[in-house]
């Protein structure tokens, strides 16, 4: 079985482990099962984030996408890409052979904006990327969330960033991380490196504390969802499964041997 597991809300709070969830990440793995870490957070670079779970006691090396990944594999090779975001989305922008710039650069010929988490995000930040895109540049959002977790509680997430840049531009974004689509392809491209074979639908369970992005990633690449209450406090929609937390989750899950 493979776990698409979220890690804001499930795994951790700010990189705080949250009460069994290292433990329940061990017996999934001691049972012979995989996990691939998905994170609409598109701020860190995949080495932090690496580092952040091996500093928890988790090994997840080549076992992390985010949506600045997915969101990297929307642009080409040789085009301008204008970033309000984190490290994560520059290295995912590079390592396409794309030339990343910052709103505090020169960004004329912009081909594409990709906005997400950004704690720095003005209205100069605003100005630009959203001046960029109505000169022609798609405009390209890591994640639809409006709200991000944290132990203080909720704050605006990466999807409230791009809503601020569309609504400016009067356009639409092309999302890229849960739920959409290119999230779930890099996913599951790495996945079946892990196991070296190709992973049928019924194998896989989503963990995440969202029923808006985490549920409906689920839903439309037709696996299975696992709700924790551990994050934010939005109420899933009737019917989804709900869990305490991901020790739970993994506890059912391997207690059902085939849920």
């Amino acid at each position: 079985m493979l776990l698409l597991c979220d890690l804001d809300g499930v795994v951790w709070l700010a990189h705080q482990p949250l009460p069994g969830s290292v433990e329940a990440l061990e017996s999934w793995r001691g049972a012979g099962h995989e996990v691939v870490f998905c994170t609409n957070n598109s701020f860190n670079t995949i080495a932090e984030q690496e580092r952040f779970l091996s500093a928890i006691g988790v090994d997840a090396s080549n076992r992390v996408v985010s949506s600045a990944t997915a969101a990297g594999n929307l642009v080409a090779a040789g085009e301008v890409v204008l970033v309000c975001g984190g490290p994560g989305i520059v290295e995912a922008v590079t390592s396409r052979g794309a030339t990343a710039v910052v709103p505090d650069q020169n960004v004329a010929n912009v081909d594409a904006v990709i906005v997400g988490f950004d704690r720095t995000f003005d209205y100069q930040k605003l100005k630009i990327a959203s001046e960029a895109v109505r000169a022609g540049a798609r405009l390209i959002g890591t994640n639809h969330d409006p709200t991000y977790p944290t132990p203080d509680g909720e704050i605006p997430g990466g999807g409230a960033l791009v809503a601020a840049v569309a609504y400016a531009s009067e356009t639409e974004a092309i999302f890229a991380g849960k739920p959409m689509r290119p999230m779930f392809a890099s996913a599951m491209s790495l996945a079946e490196r892990l196991v070296a074979r190709a992973i049928n639908t019924n194998e896989i369970f989503v963990v995440g504390d969202r029923d808006d992005s985490d549920g409906e990633f689920a839903r439309r690449n037709g696996v299975s969802f696992c709700h924790v209450k551990t994050g934010v406090k939005t109420q899933p929609s009737s019917g989804v499964r709900s869990f305490a937390d991901l020790e739970t989750v993994v506890s059912q899950l391997l207690g059902a041997g085939n849920a």
